[in-house]
């Protein structure tokens, strides 16, 4: 079950105007499943996105970032039970042939359709289903599908992901809503797995892709289930400009900051609700560190604590093991790093002062914290001012489980 998560509800989830959202059963991977989905963007749309940055990406990343040079997107089309990566110039083919076949149904050009895959890894794409399912995909669309598609992108997850926000932007109302899929081989190096924001405010194009790369890197960027970056993580950010008002040129004026503010708040829900339903994950942790030198030494911290087996199996059994955290900050690669200077918390509870075990620490103490669905691991470097912060969860005998069997 997730963790302090809920499925979404369609009622609670606003439409972008200038955007429709279709979703079928196409049998990708599974008979009766929904597993395509196609987003129509009507015409002076923007979109700007960022991808994985591992070396090893998938066909739809590559042709992704091709298309998007054009700098008019018209759809997406997204589908599960393949990831169509590791399939070398033949899964390059299969991705553009998709585009091509959505593109004549919607009389654009093949360079206006944005590819998305997820599901299994170095099998061919069967693109003869997804060119038989886009008809009743297209038949479906509507401006309030926003679940149906996070329905419909999902592999693992266990439910839905989706929220909403609102924001008041040159004297109008906007909003924003977005879907994001992801459970395991979740370490995202730009973004999440599958993720998509969009608002129906008005955004000077050239913005965009500072806007995509902003959000991920203050949500997306912050999270990690196990370490693994995924060869398809994607992230697109669109903005409709249907909202009537004078289009966000600089992030930093007083409409650039209450969009970006709305459109942050979803993101970092769309985040933490991958890790809320890590595979097999008990616990949602935070991890903060705190007096770096700079954000990018807090950052190595923090995801050696997020990252270490031993410390995520701890916190799944509820023991405070925490000598194993204070390992982790040793070995995430700050050399001059002066141990006599470290502090560290669990919520409320100063575990360690100075390098050494707080006198006044008790066990229990520690234990009735690591038993909490939610659980803030704080760490004081006393080297600086800087801070970061990462979302993450705990290892259980069920992520080996999922993992073990997910191709069965």
């Amino acid at each position: 079950m997730p963790v302090n998560l809920n499925a979404p509800r369609a009622s609670d989830l606003r439409p972008v105007r200038g955007l429709t959202i279709g979703v079928a059963e196409a049998g990708v991977r599974k008979a009766n499943r929904k597993d395509l989905t196609v987003f129509l963007l009507e015409p002076g749309a923007s979109v700007g996105a960022v991808f994985t940055r591992n070396r090893f990406c998938a066909a739809p990343v590559q042709v992704c970032r091709e298309h998007l040079a054009s700098g008019d997107i018209r759809a997406l089309v997204i589908n599960t039970g393949n990831a169509n990566a590791g399939t070398g110039e033949d899964g390059l083919v299969r991705a553009r042939s998709t585009c091509i076949a959505l593109a004549r149904l919607l009389d654009v050009a093949p360079q206006q359709v944005l590819p998305f895959s997820t599901g299994v890894i170095m099998e061919p794409l069967p693109v003869d289903r997804i060119q038989a399912g886009l008809p009743a995909a297209l038949a479906d669309a509507k401006p309030d599908h926003w679940l149906r598609a996070a329905e419909g992108i999902m592999t693992t997850d266990t439910i839905p992901k989706a929220f909403s926000a609102t924001a008041r932007v040159g004297g109008k109302d906007v909003n924003v809503t977005g879907i994001s899929k992801g459970a395991g081989m979740i370490r995202p190096n730009m973004a999440t797995m599958l993720g998509y924001l969009a608002t129906d405010a008005c955004v000077a194009p050239g913005l965009m892709q500072q806007l995509a790369f902003e959000l991920a890197e203050a949500s997306f960027n912050r999270v990690t289930v196990d370490g693994d970056t995924s060869t398809n993580d994607s992230f697109v950010v669109i903005a409709t400009n249907k909202a009537g008002h004078a289009p966000v040129t600089s992030l930093d004026s007083a409409d650039g900051r209450a969009l970006k503010e709305a459109m942050l708040q979803v993101a970092r829900q769309l985040a933490q609700a991958i890790v809320r339903d890590g595979e097999g994950a008990t616990k949602f942790i935070t991890v903060r560190v705190e007096g770096g030198k700079d954000a990018d030494e807090c950052r190595k911290v923090a995801y050696a604590i997020a990252h270490s087996p031993l410390v995520k199996t701890a916190f799944f059994a509820s023991d405070p093991n925490l000598g194993r955290i204070l390992a982790a900050v040793g070995y995430a690669g700050i050399d001059d790093l002066d141990q006599a200077g470290i502090d560290l918390w669990l919520d409320d509870v100063h575990v360690a002062v100075e390098g050494g075990r707080n006198p006044s620490y008790r066990e229990e103490d520690g234990q009735r914290v690591m038993k909490q669905a939610e659980i803030t691991v704080r760490v004081g470097l006393g080297r600086g001012a800087a801070s970061d912060t990462v979302w993450t969860c705990d290892f259980s005998h069920e992520y080996v489980t999922i993992n073990a069997d997910y191709r069965s």
